[in-house]
């Protein structure tokens, strides 16, 4: 993603300093639990956290996310990109996860191709989750071309039934 050398503003680079390599530090680990209980309740607009068995333990592990809506579905952005974990255990898990605002719910989530349905929804996370900002190459405001020229960076999970 971004490196912290291209950030010229103080809020971009400790998000940087919080996610070095693309993995929490100690700071951010404290601070998503802290987030994952208010996403949790259901409180705040389009956080949600979810939670995935963990491919290694088996025991369920809870991500604070947002989800971007667009022309009516739900999706899914991973601003630290393929490697994140939860990426990794949610692919290893056959795409079943459980989502909780408020109350939690079964659902699946099915990796989109990057094509042009893509560039609207990373657009639309952008506007929604300012803490992505940093981690994602492009301007929220950027025309899609822009969007479509990172395709594969940043992946992106329609949220379907747990059918």
């Amino acid at each position: 993603m971004r490196s912290a050398t291209n950030c010229s503003k103080p809020w971009q680079r400790w998000h940087h300093w919080l996610y070095p390599g693309g993995r929490p530090n100690r700071v951010a680990r404290a601070m998503n639990r802290t987030w994952r209980v208010l996403h949790s309740t259901g409180w705040v607009g389009r956080a949600v956290t979810l939670g995935v068995r963990g491919r290694r333990t088996g025991r369920v592990i809870a991500f604070p996310l947002v989800v971007a809506d667009h022309e009516g579905e739900r999706y899914l952005v991973s601003m630290l990109g393929q490697k994140a974990n939860w990426v990794l255990n949610m692919r290893a898990a056959g795409g079943r996860v459980v989502l909780r605002h408020g109350r939690p719910v079964q659902v699946r989530l099915e990796e989109i191709e990057p094509a042009a349905a893509w560039a609207p929804v990373l657009r639309r996370y952008l506007e929604l989750g300012p803490g992505a900002r940093p981690h994602v190459p492009v301007d929220r405001r950027a025309p899609l071309a822009e969007f479509e020229r990172i395709a594969g960076q940043v992946p992106v999970f329609r949220v379907t039934d747990s059918r």
